[in-house]
């Protein structure tokens, strides 16, 4: 009997033991609430001599939104993160004489950036209207095929294409005849294809950045990609004046911006980057900096520590490194909801 309540004791007391450690422990672990929104910045830094920097960690990042520290929580180098890429054509009167070209660097780009059974890619064209030629897909093989289906429309062709209604099976909008809806493109890459993609995301958009038509705004189509966490990189052709009607698209750009203006700002305000086609830097060799860059990326994370009663939907996104001669891109900031009002055509959130 005496044995049995020593045993007794001995039980007791390590079962007191245990519960201790494991208070101990859950007192030290950090909690995490799936409520925590985590926001996610892409970057890439060069330094003084615009060569990119891959060797940076953590601590040498310094980060603010809407001015206010914010604590660095996850960091990642995005080399084996996959990739969602969107190849977005302008195939109006006024880019006639560069599909061609396009054409044989995107089918070049796309094998040799996307990984297979990692990475996934989508193409798009617009002029008059926007058509999905191919949606997201890991097959290198059909996206090599759809490439060859681009094609300027015809100036009789006055068709009106609607989501899920275009000419070769993909989702699409437009209007009757000419014009070169580019806000619209990047809106239907952003809202429609890339909100539902997870890991990096970035737009390739070749067009001379003149809009002609677009239900959507400059600011909307840049907000929808901010919304989807897309980078947009911009590769400028210099048109011919003509858009996809065979009318002079002098006067297309409402806002007086010209084309290589729109495309940096559609570019900077996303974290992506705008490149002129010139006789010396061709098609190709804008590609393979667009691909240098993808594949040295740092990925950010934070859970943003706002001041008390800042409910602005907009955040602001400053991203800076401690050493003063590196140079460092990001997008500029984010919406914290994340849906845009289509309807209007504008750039009024909704919860």
């Amino acid at each position: 009997m005496r044995l049995n309540f020593i045993r007794c004791l001995l039980l007791v007391a390590a079962a007191a033991v245990l519960l201790f450690l494991v208070a101990a422990v859950a007192q030290d672990a950090p909690i995490f609430s799936v409520n925590v929104k985590v926001v996610n910045v892409l970057a890439i830094v060069r330094d003084k001599d615009a060569k990119i920097v891959n060797t940076l960690g953590k601590d040498d990042f310094v980060l603010h939104e809407n001015g206010r520290p914010q604590a660095i929580r996850y960091f990642t180098r995005e080399t084996d993160v996959p990739l969602t890429l969107g190849l977005l054509v302008d195939v109006s009167g006024s880019q006639v004489h560069a599909i061609e070209e396009e054409q044989r660097a995107s089918a070049a780009f796309s094998k040799d950036v996307l990984r297979a059974g990692q990475d996934s890619s989508f193409l798009i064209q617009f002029a008059g209207e926007v058509e999905l030629l191919h949606d997201v897909t890991q097959d290198a093989a059909k996206m090599q095929a759809s490439l060859q289906d681009l094609h300027t429309p015809k100036e009789d062709d006055n068709t009106v294409v609607m989501p899920g209604e275009g000419p070769h099976g993909g989702r699409g909008h437009g209007t009757r005849g000419g014009g070169t809806l580019l806000f619209d493109a990047i809106f239907l890459a952003s809202d429609e294809v890339m909100q539902k993609q997870q890991g990096r995301k970035a737009i390739v958009v070749l067009t001379d950045g003149v809009d002609h038509g677009s239900k959507m705004s400059l600011d909307g189509a840049i907000e929808s990609a901010q919304r989807a966490d897309t980078m947009v990189y911009s590769i400028y052709f210099a048109g011919n004046g003509r858009d996809s009607a065979g009318d002079d698209s002098s006067q297309s750009q409402p806002d007086g911006d010209d084309g290589r203006q729109v495309l940096d700002r559609l570019s900077k305000e996303t974290g992506g980057r705008m490149f002129v086609v010139s006789p010396n830097n061709h098609v190709t060799q804008i590609y393979a900096q667009i691909q240098d860059e993808l594949r040295n990326e740092y990925n950010l994370g934070y859970s943003p520590d706002r001041a008390v009663g800042d409910t602005a939907d907009y955040r602001h996104i400053t991203l800076a490194a401690k050493q003063k001669e590196y140079k460092v891109r990001a997008r500029e900031g984010y919406y914290a909801s994340r849906q845009v009002n289509s309807q209007q055509g504008s750039e009024k959130t909704g919860q």
